[in-house]
C-alpha cells in the first residue's frame, strides 16, 4: 500500500514498502535461527530408559509350555523362561510384568511394542534375524534320548539291545535314525503325548524326545528316575529384542553373561531340563 493509502493496481510497488517488507521477514528468519539454537536437540527414548523411567520391564513368556513356562498349583507362570525373566528384573533393578503369549502372537507384540523382551523358547534363524534382535542364548532346547537311571546308556553306540520310542517322523525320529546302531528296537508312535505315555508306562526303556517334553516327563512322573542320556540336536533358547534396541541388548547381554559365569544358568537348567546347560552360543 503507498504512503496515500492506495496502491495504484497494476503499477510498481512502493520501494519504502517493498523494504520494510524484506526487513521484517529477514527479521523473522532471524528469530526463528534464534529460537532453534536455543531449543534442546529432541531425543528419542530407547527401550532400557523407557524400561528404567517406567520402573518395569515387560516380557513375554510362554504359560503352555512346560517346563519352560506353564501354570503351576497356585495358578501362576513358573519354569525355566519365567525364572530367567525374573533374573532380568532383579538385575536391571526394576519390577516385572509378565506377559503370556503363543507361539504364533510372541513377535508380533514384541514388534509392536506391547512387551520389551520375548522370553519364550525363542529359536534364531534367518527370516526371524530379519524383523528382531538376538541376545545371546540363555538356555538348551534340544532333542535327546532319555531314560531310567538303571539303563547304561550314555552314547547312541549303548543302545544295542534297548528298546526306544520316538513320535514318527519328528525331528528326534530323523535324527534319532543317523545314529542308531542295528539291535536296538525302536518304536514310533503318532504324537508327543503317545510317545511319552508309552515310556512312562514302561514300553519302551528309553525315549528319544525333546527337552521340554522330558523335562515334563521328570516333573510329573518322578517315579521313572529319568535321565539325560545323550544329545541328538541342539537348539538353544534366545532372548527376542527389538531391532536397534542395542542399549538394551548390551545390558541383557550382560546379565546373561554374569548368570553363565557364577552359575545360575546351570542352575536353572538342572533344575528344569534335568542337564547343565553347558556351552551356549553366544
Amino acid at each position: 500500500m503507498s504512503r496515500s493509502g492506495r496502491r495504484r493496481i497494476g503499477g510498481p510497488a512502493d520501494p519504502e514498502e517493498s523494504f520494510m517488507d524484506r526487513r521484517s521477514i529477514l527479521s523473522l528468519l532471524c528469530v526463528s535461527a534464534m529460537l532453534g539454537l536455543a531449543a534442546p536437540a529432541a531425543h528419542a527414548e530407547d527401550a532400557l530408559e523407557a524400561i528404567q523411567s517406567r520402573k518395569a520391564v515387560r516380557i513375554a513368556v510362554p504359560t503352555d509350555y512346560p517346563p519352560y513356562g506353564f501354570v503351576g498349583p497356585d495358578l501362576k507362570p513358573q519354569g525355566l523362561d519365567i525364572d530367567m525373566a525374573e533374573l532380568i528384573g532383579k538385575k536391571m533393578g526394576v519390577k516385572v510384568e509378565l506377559v503370556p503369549v503363543s507361539s504364533a502372537n510372541r513377535i508380533p507384540y514384541l514388534q509392536t511394542g506391547k512387551v520389551d523382551l520375548v522370553i519364550s523358547t525363542l529359536g534364531k534363524n534367518a527370516e526371524r534375524e530379519k524383523v528382531l534382535d538376538f541376545s545371546s542364548a540363555y538356555a538348551p532346547f534340544y532333542q535327546a534320548v532319555f531314560g531310567g537311571k538303571s539303563v547304561p546308556v550314555k552314547a547312541p553306540g549303548d543302545m544295542a539291545g534297548h528298546s526306544v520310542a520316538v513320535t514318527r517322523g519328528a525331528m528326534e525320529d530323523q535324527e534319532l535314525e543317523k545314529v542308531t546302531p542295528p539291535g536296538v528296537t525302536v518304536k514310533r508312535y503318532e504324537d508327543n503325548a503317545a510317545t511319552a505315555a508309552a515310556y512312562v508306562a514302561g514300553q519302551t526303556e528309553l525315549v528319544a524326545i525333546s527337552s521340554a517334553a522330558a523335562g515334563t516327563i521328570m516333573m510329573k512322573n518322578p517315579q521313572t528316575n529319568t535321565e539325560f542320556k545323550f544329545l541328538i540336536k541342539e537348539s538353544p533358547c534366545f532372548i527376542g529384542i527389538a531391532k536397534g534396541e542395542d542399549t538394551l541388548k548390551a545390558k541383557v547381554n550382560a546379565i546373561i553373561a554374569e548368570a553363565k559365569k557364577d552359575g545360575t544358568i546351570d542352575a536353572m537348567s538342572k533344575k528344569w531340563l534335568g542337564r547343565e546347560a553347558g556351552d551356549l552360543p553366544l
